[in-house]
């Protein structure tokens, strides 16, 4: 390795996962500094530690942000990069990243992350229409989908259909189902199966034909939202080939990015206040406003198990902390304008006091912080919503290109 090389691995409550993350990049760093973030009964360290690599223990949980803060201090190489300890970096990770990092105006590279597991394809091929006040295109109402008798409708992906939606109790009169998924109607949906062989997929008790097997994107690069969040650009799409073209993006995700680590010295890394979810956004835009760019480089890949960590968006902390750092990443870097409607609205809204209370608590700091970072500003707010807002937005989901199911999905 030309340079120097150090992977960040923060982990509060590790699975089997934590180990296979390890492994993947021990032969391709320099140094792995492993944060042992609180977890209960040191089991972090007891797993890290005999596989030789740099852990350092927090006494408490300082969060995902805290923790690469804390990791960032134990750190030596030129080049710095970030895995979640529920992913698994492709040998090629860090030289790919490496290479394009050459290049100074680049803030960061994020390789093609794909989610961990195999896919079947279907397509229901409904017409689309469209409920009155809804700008989606709909299809029909899924109430359940199993793979060989085991209900998946919660983990479906892909753009042929929409988030799980729940309907209140109905109680003793019946009523609606408890939840439910639309379909996009045209598009193609993707059910999660084991890696080989034929399997059985019913669609509300209907067995339905699986066009084939394939891998999906997790992320290739994130978008921004004109409100001010971060979206993974290509989810849920079919890892077939097109999204193998490298490409500037607004930002990145914190599963697999790396790092300058002057960068991160003349920047700071994560805002270690933002505790989870967001502090990506938060420094994209850190990084954007600086005048620097962020690549995309599909040249390596990483697999990652989605949320085995955090245990999801359901998870009531989760909500909580993704809707005040949304916030946070407004006010401390978004045109004055969009920060002070969204705010507004979003506290007018909340529907519990907590978020209320705590942006009471943190909005003084997330001003005095925008103050404070103005200095590094090579470029305004309004040009960086102007460039990126609304941008990038959509991507190819037509069906994946190869349709194999015996021979098993195409080659990653």
């Amino acid at each position: 390795m030309a340079v120097d090389t150090s992977v960040v691995v923060v982990s509060h409550r590790p699975g089997d996962w934590l180990a296979a993350c390890l492994g993947s990049v021990l032969s391709q760093a320099s140094e792995v500094v492993v944060v042992d973030n609180g977890s209960e009964g040191e089991a972090v360290t007891a797993t890290a530690a005999p596989l030789g690599v740099h852990v350092v223990r927090a006494d408490a949980n300082l969060g995902f942000a805290g923790g690469v803060a804390l990791a960032l201090g134990h750190t030596r190489g030129e080049l710095v990069g970030v895995l979640n300890d529920d992913a698994v970096a492709g040998p090629n990770w860090l030289d790919a990243a490496g290479a394009v990092l050459a290049d100074t105006t680049v803030a960061a590279v994020t390789p093609k992350v794909l989610l961990d597991g195999t896919y079947a394809e279907i397509l229901l091929e409904d017409d689309p229409w469209f409920a009155p006040g809804d700008a989606r295109p709909l299809g029909r109402q899924l109430r359940s989908v199993t793979v060989d008798g085991v209900e998946v409708i919660e983990d479906l992906r892909g753009g042929g259909v929409h988030a799980t939606e729940f309907a209140p109790d109905p109680g003793d009169g019946g009523g609606p189902p408890p939840r439910w998924r639309w379909t996009s109607g045209s598009n193609p949906f993707y059910a999660p199966v084991p890696d080989t062989g034929r399997h059985e997929v019913t669609v509300d008790g209907d067995a339905v034909t699986v066009r084939g097997l394939c891998h999906l994107v997790n992320h290739a690069g994130s978008f921004l939202e004109r409100h001010g969040v971060a979206g993974e650009y290509g989810l849920g799409a079919p890892d077939d080939g097109r999204f193998d073209t490298q490409a500037e993006r607004f930002g990145f995700s914190g599963t697999a990015p790396v790092f300058r680590a002057e960068t991160l010295r003349r920047l700071g890394g994560l805002e270690p206040r933002f505790f989870a979810y967001n502090e990506d956004t938060d420094w994209c835009l850190r990084a954007r406003l600086a005048g620097m760019r962020i690549v995309y480089d599909p040249a390596a890949s990483v697999r990652h198990r989605l949320s085995a960590t955090s245990r999801g968006p359901r998870a009531p902390l989760v909500r909580f902390l993704a809707q005040r750092n949304a916030l946070l990443c407004l006010v401390r870097n978004a045109p004055a304008t969009v920060a002070r409607q969204v705010l507004w609205r979003r506290l007018r809204e909340a529907p519990e006091p907590g978020l209320r209370v705590a942006m009471a608590h943190l909005l003084p700091w997330a001003l005095a912080t925008r103050v404070r970072m103005r200095r590094s500003w090579t470029t305004t707010p309004s040009a960086v919503w102007a460039r990126w807002a609304g941008a990038d937005m959509t991507w190819d989901t037509s069906p994946a290109a190869r349709r194999d199911e015996a021979g098993g999905p195409p080659a990653r």
